[in-house]
């Protein structure tokens, strides 16, 4: 309880880390950009609601522009933001963080070497967010939906040394953790944020482009199609890479990419068929384009293709759908269920 936190990022995912942590009693500030939500937490605090709701919380909180204003180092910083903010959010952390403490790196995509090599390789862990679905829709309001982890057994944080040895501080950062939900320390980060990374972007860019829900667009074969030949390509390209990567919806990358096959084919199609329990909800990046923010594509889906070609591993419908959301990033194309017939002809699956 006696280390000092902060959150830099407080998005969805930021918000409600800062907001249970908060809640245990430990001394957490949170840092944002956007001006609103922090008057909205100065004011009234953060209020949880969803499926570990409702309840509210005062915070600290502080806009970017007068956090140097703060006279303090923090022990644990928890980095929070959209992938394409992390280098310079990063340099600017950097300042607040003690010469002995530690950065927590809690964003989607593989962004930890980056971070490392901003703060330093020794101060640097990475943290996988698994089956975690949380919205924030308006200033000082944070929702959870799907299923609570730590009731079914699912550890919803997986934190680990970027050296693959776990440590004292990965189990402490673990154990902190663990008021909010389900938390282990791991050997293996980079398969865990491999295996995320084939989640998120299976998932993430089908809501996005359709303006669905993932219940809705499970509903259509061409949608689960895609995710199936995403989820095939991002595992392709992973193994190649000799990353151990870990199981996919309980089932192994291997399988994964080995969707071509008749009988696995039909196999992982069940895996993305409507599931009631998890409703009917918007992915992070599906967020964002309702709300006229620049997705995180290029750094999952974008990520994949540029990775693919680096190994010699075709990624046509990674490259497809890459394309298409950049184009609704862009304004010249809007969300709407015709672009998952668009990423199969670009594709060349039509």
């Amino acid at each position: 309880m006696s280390k000092k936190m902060a959150v830099v990022g407080a998005g969805a995912a930021g918000s409600y880390i800062g907001a249970f942590l908060t809640r245990e009693g430990h001394d957490v500030t949170i840092l944002d950009m956007w001006g609103e939500h922090v008057e909205m937490m100065r004011s009234e605090g953060l209020k949880v609601t969803g499926t570990q709701g409702p309840f509210e919380v005062p915070v600290k909180a502080h806009h970017f522009t007068d956090a140097m204003q703060l006279n303090e180092e923090f022990d644990i910083i928890f980095l929070a933001v959209k992938s394409y903010d992390t280098e310079w959010v990063a340099h600017f952390a950097k300042r607040l963080l003690k010469q002995d403490g530690v950065m927590v790196d809690n964003q989607n995509c593989m962004n930890d070497s980056l971070v490392a090599s901003i703060v330093g390789f020794e101060r640097a862990i990475g943290c996988v967010m698994s089956s975690i679905t949380v919205g924030l829709w308006e200033p000082g309001l944070v929702n959870r939906g799907g299923a609570i982890g730590r009731d079914t057994g699912h550890d919803v944080f997986r934190v680990g040394e970027l050296h693959g040895r776990i440590t004292s501080r990965a189990e402490e950062i673990a154990e902190i953790l663990s008021c909010i939900d389900g938390s282990r320390a791991t050997s293996n980060i980079w398969g865990e944020r491999w295996s995320k990374l084939v989640t998120n972007a299976s998932s993430n860019p089908i809501t996005a482009m359709t303006g669905l829900g993932s219940s809705g667009a499970a509903e259509i074969s061409d949608a689960r199609r895609l995710q199936i030949e995403i989820s095939k390509e991002c595992c392709q390209v992973g193994l190649a890479q000799n990353f151990d990567i870990e199981a996919i919806k309980g089932l192994p990358a291997e399988k994964w990419a080995d969707a071509d096959k008749g009988d696995v084919y039909e196999e992982l199609d069940a895996k993305f068929l409507p599931d009631g329990s998890r409703g009917d909800w918007k992915s992070s990046m599906s967020q964002d384009v309702t709300k006229g923010r620049r997705t995180e594509i290029e750094f999952m889906n974008g990520f994949i293709a540029r990775e693919g070609n680096r190994s010699g591993i075709p990624t046509p419908v990674n490259s497809a759908i890459t394309s298409v959301v950049s184009e609704i990033d862009a304004g010249i194309r809007k969300p709407e269920e015709g672009n998952i017939r668009e990423v199969l002809l670009r594709a060349g699956l039509s």
